[in-house]
C-alpha cells in the first residue's frame, strides 16, 4: 500500500481570478499544467474579466 502524502507536500498555484493559493487535487493529475483557478467559480469570474465587474451599486 503506498505511503500517504501530506497536504502541504502536494504542489500548489495561485488562482488568477482570486489571487489565493490553491493545491493539487486527484481530479486535476491529468490536466494540472492547464489548471489556472481554484474553483468553478473563480473560473466563470476569470473567464468575464474578474473581481470589479459584479452588480453592485456605488453608494450616493
Amino acid at each position: 500500500m503506498p505511503k500517504m502524502r501530506r497536504k502541504s507536500d502536494l504542489p500548489t498555484k495561485i488562482c488568477a481570478a482570486c489571487g489565493l493559493p490553491f493545491t493539487w487535487r486527484k481530479k486535476w493529475e491529468r490536466d494540472w499544467d492547464q489548471v489556472r483557478y481554484c474553483s468553478d467559480r473563480c473560473r466563470g469570474k476569470g473567464a468575464k474579466g474578474g473581481a470589479g465587474t459584479g452588480g453592485a451599486a456605488t453608494p450616493g
